[in-house]
């Protein structure tokens, strides 16, 4: 058994699977655009916000692997200043985003080039494998939030 090429492969199913929860496709799947900007009662964040916190996070995690000139961000560029997207096509644009940078932190897993195990270099002590898990773990953390907001605004249906 090649545990190399195992570790890749689970690594590569972590940032979309659905094992356990509920994966992002399908929890943004049939939202209704009009509930987009909208807080749940009880609620400190809109889908819109919490779709863009996803995105922003994990594009600064893939940013942070890639980029020897990476700058960190101040933990207000993490979240969206409005609760509702500007326009139809920014919500578009912040789910296909999300999307295409999973893919390439999907590949980032599977290159056999990068030691996992390795420290970044310009990093703090951080991992190629510690940084796959947290951004997989981050967000299906979000990802649950998405779910249980559209519980709230009564727009979803398991």
């Amino acid at each position: 058994m090649d545990r190399d090429r195992s570790l890749r492969e689970h690594l590569e199913k972590l940032l979309d699977w659905e094992d356990a929860h509920i994966g992002f496709d399908r929890a943004i799947d049939g939202i209704d655009p009009k509930k987009r900007g909208e807080v749940p009662k009880g609620f400190p964040h809109s889908l819109w916000q919490l779709l863009e916190h996803l995105r922003r996070c994990q594009f600064d995690i893939l940013d942070f692997c890639r980029d020897p000139k990476y700058k960190e961000r101040s933990m207000e560029e993490y979240w969206p200043p409005s609760v509702a997207p500007p326009a139809d096509t920014d919500w578009r644009e912040g789910v296909a985003s999300f999307r295409r940078d999973r893919e390439e932190l999907k590949k980032l897993a599977m290159n056999p080039r990068i030691d996992l195990f390795a420290r970044i270099p310009h990093g703090s002590g951080q991992t190629y494998l510690r940084e796959l898990v947290l951004v997989a773990d981050h967000n299906a953390y979000h990802i649950g939030q998405i779910v249980t907001a559209r519980r709230a605004l009564g727009n979803w249906s398991d």
